[in-house]
């Protein structure tokens, strides 16, 4: 395969992952467990699912796959404990700040450099978040804010270490991740029972929405960017009011849908830019 072949097929499991991603919202809702509770059954199930695709993980205890794994149980637990402490909105809009992160980090410790696009890019999706959740922003709990501020440090601690790992396998950071979240909410699960159809939606977010998601993410990160790793899945919020429409008929404010546009709108062109830039030259004619 061609690396410009290889490319677009990355982008292409990056918004298939997004989309898988984006089901979260509203199945957690229809969970009625202690938000640590879920995100410990959620992760225990997709250990499984993981752990059944690799079939003989490479746990070399290296400091990238380590890192990777304790920054996939940070995002977790913190993402869940935000949401909790603060509004959904807040903790959605907060986390998704990984993208300038992965800026910095990115030059740092991959050397990938990011270009000016790729500045106007970030600038433009995070306004367009801004816009999206415009009519639900407040104030919020203090301490919520800040949970959420590093789950989105969390995120991109994960992105970056994941990258590093682009060489081998970067699933198995995501699989010790998983046991180490699972064992964190293992306490809050036994408190709890559930329904039936509950028991349907828990099972679905841990094979589907996260194993699954997880094993195309570990397999689109190894022909993109850590910068494309982070940018291209904000679709992911975006598609959560989608969801929500088809299951309640709820429909997205006036500014939902504008913040939408200007997401879609920035990262379709910055792709589009980037993609002519991967391109070879034209040999010059004979």
């Amino acid at each position: 395969m061609s690396q410009e072949k290889e490319h677009l097929t990355s982008v292409l499991l990056l918004f298939v992952t997004a989309v898988l991603w984006s089901l979260g919202g509203v199945l957690i809702k229809s969970v009625t467990w202690h938000p640590l509770a879920i995100a410990g059954a959620r992760s225990a199930i997709a250990s499984f699912v993981i752990l059944l695709y690799l079939g003989k993980p490479k746990i070399n205890w290296s400091w990238p796959q380590i890192a990777g794994a304790l920054a996939y149980a940070g995002t977790v637990i913190l993402f869940v404990t935000a949401n909790k402490l603060t509004t959904a909105a807040n903790a959605i809009l907060l986390q998704y700040g990984a993208p300038v992160y992965v800026v910095f980090l990115g030059k740092w410790l991959l050397n990938e450099k990011a270009s000016r696009e790729d500045w106007w890019a970030v600038a433009a999706v995070l306004g367009g978040m801004v816009l999206f959740f415009f009519d639900q922003l407040q104030w919020g709990n203090l301490l919520g804010n800040l949970i959420a501020v590093l789950s989105g440090w969390s995120f991109a601690f994960l992105i970056i270490f994941m990258r590093m790992q682009k060489d081998s396998s970067p699933l198995e950071s995501v699989l010790l991740g998983n046991i180490f979240a699972a064992l964190i909410g293992l306490p809050f699960m036994f408190s709890y029972s559930l329904a039936p159809g509950n028991w349907i939606n828990l099972i679905f977010l841990g094979t589907v929405q996260l194993g699954l998601s997880y094993i195309l993410y570990s397999l689109a990160i190894k022909g993109v960017t850590a910068l494309e790793a982070s940018l291209i899945p904000v679709i992911e919020p975006i598609l959560n009011p989608f969801w929500v429409f088809l299951a309640i008929g709820e429909t997205p404010g006036q500014w939902a849908l504008v913040g939408s546009g200007v997401i879609l709108t920035s990262i379709v062109l910055w792709f589009i830019k980037k993609n002519h830039q991967r391109r070879p030259p034209l040999p010059p004619p004979d």
